[in-house]
């Protein structure tokens, strides 16, 4: 997974959207691959800062690795965000 990030506006919400290389062969897959990624986001995104805007890419290794493996990757993909949210 590669998440790709910037300063969002402060007078708006967080953003974050979901992409999939094209690595991952076949549509059926690359959704499968979207939908974790947006459910590991859902576990995490307490952990992403407030005024960032998100990509977040996925890889083919995603759809061999445990839930908790991704939702893992991307909690500390968002504490290495500078200026994020204190490690907890």
């Amino acid at each position: 997974m590669v998440v790709l990030w910037r300063r969002g506006e402060p007078d708006r919400a967080r953003q974050v959207g979901f992409t999939v290389s094209r690595q991952v062969r076949g549509a059926v897959a690359r959704n499968r691959v979207k939908r974790r990624l947006r459910e590991a986001y859902r576990e995490t995104r307490e952990a992403a800062p407030p005024w960032i805007a998100l990509v977040v890419v996925g890889r083919p290794g995603i759809l061999s690795e445990p839930m908790t493996a991704v939702t893992a990757d991307m909690r500390q993909a968002f504490h290495a965000i500078p200026g994020g949210r204190p490690h907890s």
